[in-house]
């Protein structure tokens, strides 16, 4: 055995590793066929996926950083400000909490990812930080250790360039359409501030309003109502004030451009709606009595129908994110906040919650263009035989079932809603991918979505799955990646 390592480490192999390095420093293993795995595949990726442009139809960018164009002032606030998903993996790789979201020097922060990475292998983190660098700034190297100084100083020499602020970036990587992710009591002004500008981006809002149903003992619901109030300037003393509160800011959205709105649930109301009783949970709360988990139930079930009418009067579209077991970790969450990284995979049950909210709002000629998003794998095929259920005739793909998010955003949760998406539906009608990001660099995960796309299209090519056809094949191609988006939002 000893022999063996002994040859494997000369001749072949050490000329094999030379040649993967430039000046010393080894080159990334990102190069043009990146997962693309026979040549029909190349072709589709190539030839129509990489230059279409990005409908970001799904983010949580802050609006106000695109209307001010932020400048970065290093590579840690464009990379790692407000990125969980590296703020886990540095915790399980050891790295101090003043490394991820403390007051630790931005190039130590770097450097503690830069050296975590090298631990990440086969975590998507590695794929999606390697491509970020090379496709914003030229930089092809492994990430570790050893090259961290070299990258920091590469990557800052471009962020001094006004042409790598927010609104540059979003331009270098081919964006014509981004939708953010609001609370009905944020103001629009940036959004308004950016219509107006000679910003050629859309920049559109989404109607969240997930904070009406935090209303359990230790919210702060009393505060959230107040931030309403005077967004909505509707004074705020009843359950009809309230609703009437939200329709107001439901109609602000709209003028702005709004065409959309989404909902962060664990799972869905799918109860009776009853306006009587909803008003009675929500006198409760406002008197400060605390109320249960049944109530609260009620009180969701009738919300939840009211805003898909008022989409459906709009002709909105409605966006459902279930199966996210939030704030896990308490300690931290109240040391910390959420969204810092402390969220996990519900196993909680979908079918029946989620099919009698849809027919309820059958029943009432309220159901809108939907789209569902599941975040437990072994519920793919409950969803997307769901959505199955629904589908009218008056437009294609009525009801989707939405790309792989959050922990299922990666190669293989991609591969399995694609492989669901096709067994139990229409892939060639569906909406594509999505960033769902906080990080402007975060748009190589279009590319990465593509690519994972071609490869499946393509390899089913060479096994004789479908027909070696190039333009049906490419169709289904560009139409995924974009021009499905664009129709089904209408853009």
């Amino acid at each position: 055995m000893e022999d063996f390592y002994k040859m494997l480490y000369t001749s072949q192999s050490i000329y094999h590793f030379c040649s993967m390095k430039t000046n010393g420093v080894a080159k990334s293993f990102i190069n043009e066929d990146f997962l693309l795995e026979s040549d029909f595949a190349k072709l589709l990726y190539h030839k129509i996926a990489k230059n279409l442009p990005i409908i970001d139809y799904h983010c949580h960018l802050p609006a106000d950083q695109i209307a001010e164009n932020r400048i970065f002032e290093d590579l840690t606030a464009l990379w790692l400000e407000g990125d969980h998903y590296k703020w886990r993996a540095m915790r399980a790789n050891g790295v101090e909490e003043q490394f991820c979201t403390g007051d630790a020097d931005p190039y130590d922060k770097f450097l503690a990812y830069a050296k975590t990475i090298p631990y990440c292998l086969r975590n998507p983190l590695y794929h999606w930080s390697h491509l970020e660098l090379k496709r914003l700034f030229n930089i092809d190297y492994l990430i570790n250790e050893k090259t961290a100084p070299e990258i920091w100083a590469c990557a800052n020499d471009y962020l001094s360039d006004p042409s790598y602020r927010a609104q540059g970036i979003m331009k270098h990587f081919n964006v014509r359409v981004v939708c953010t992710t609001n609370d009905p009591t944020d103001t629009l002004i940036y959004h308004e501030r950016i219509r107006s500008s000679d910003f050629d981006i859309r920049v559109l809002p989404t109607f969240r309003p997930d904070k009406v149903f935090d209303i359990k003992e230790g919210s702060d619901f009393k505060g959230w109502i107040e931030a309403l109030e005077k967004a909505s300037r509707v004074k705020i003393l009843s359950f009809d004030d309230f609703l009437l509160a939200l329709k107001k800011r439901h109609d602000d959205f709209a003028l702005i451009g709004c065409g959309f709105s989404d909902h962060g649930l664990e799972v869905a109301y799918g109860g009776r709606a009853d306006k009587s009783a909803a008003s009675t949970v929500f006198d409760r709360v406002l008197a400060g009595e605390s109320v249960s988990d049944k109530e609260l139930y009620i009180y969701a079930s009738y919300l939840m129908v009211y805003f898909a009418q008022l989409d459906t009067e709009k002709d909105w579209i409605k966006q459902l994110h279930l199966g996210a077991y939030r704030n896990v970790n308490k300690a931290k969450v109240r040391q910390l906040g959420a969204d810092t990284g402390f969220d996990s995979i519900s196993d909680l049950s979908q079918a029946h919650e989620l099919g009698a909210y849809f027919n309820q709002l059958e029943e009432l000629d309220a159901l809108p263009k939907t789209i569902i998003y599941n975040l437990n794998p072994s519920q793919n095929y409950v969803f997307a035989t769901l959505a199955g259920n629904f589908q009218d005739g008056s437009i294609p793909n009525k009801i989707q079932f939405g790309s792989g998010w959050w922990f299922l955003d990666q190669k293989e949760g991609i591969e399995w809603q694609i492989n669901t998406l096709s067994n139990l539906g229409l892939l060639s009608r569906f909406v594509g991918m999505l960033t769902d990001s906080r990080s402007f660099m975060s748009y190589p995960r279009h590319e990465y979505f593509r690519r994972i796309l071609c490869n499946i299209l393509g390899n089913d090519v060479e096994k004789g799955l479908i027909p070696r056809d190039f333009d049906l094949v490419a169709r289904i191609v560009s139409d995924v990646s974009y021009y499905n988006a664009r129709n089904y939002f209408k853009f």
